[in-house]
């Protein structure tokens, strides 16, 4: 949509907050701890995805770029939902079992 072709770059931060999950899974006994700790850290990847998203879609408007606009907004809401998805899972069963 703006002429170049799509390309990966790998991402700290990203990779910080699978290091943060894979340390919950080796540090935490119990199944349900291990559970609470990865929906925080799939949160974390989300919230992360949320600002980044949200700062590129901001700039597709500046740039008068609005389909593009419109493409990451639909991923933002995508990620938006995911966030609410774990936030509802947590809430209603995970994090009470955890303390448990």
């Amino acid at each position: 949509m703006i002429g170049k072709p799509a390309k990966g770059k790998k991402c700290d931060a990203i990779l910080g907050i699978i290091a943060e999950g894979e340390e919950v899974i080796k540090e935490a006994d119990d199944e349900e701890v291990q559970d609470a700790g990865l929906i925080a850290s799939g949160q974390a990847a989300e919230h992360y995805e949320i600002a980044r998203y949200g700062t590129l879609c901001s700039w597709a408007k500046l740039l008068g770029k609005p389909q593009v606009a419109k493409l990451l907004h639909q991923t933002l809401e995508e990620e938006k939902k995911a966030d609410a998805l774990l936030t509802k899972i947590a809430e209603r069963t995970v994090n009470q079992h955890a303390v448990a």
